[in-house]
């Protein structure tokens, strides 16, 4: 099943077209089919967008390693070098 966010996208992408059919100079076939050929398109493009940022949210299962800081002996660095 195809995405609203596609659908939406490829509404803004054809745009364009349906606001020149509103003034008369297009054709609504031509404002279908320009909206068909953005369908895809919109569908690759937002599919990238997806995969690049996938795993920006998530976090991992296994926290993780923690680190416990210890303070340095003054004298012991004194006697070491």
């Amino acid at each position: 099943m195809i995405r609203p966010s596609v659908l939406l996208f490829a509404l803004l992408m054809s745009a364009p077209a349906l606001y020149r059919y509103v003034l008369d100079q297009v054709d609504l076939t031509e404002v279908l089919i320009r909206f068909l050929i953005a369908v895809p398109i919109a569908a690759v493009l937002l599919a990238g967008l997806r995969f690049v940022t996938a795993g920006y949210g998530r976090t991992s299962e296994s926290p993780a390693t923690p680190v416990t800081p210890t303070p340095i002996d003054v004298s012991e660095a004194d006697k070491a070098g």
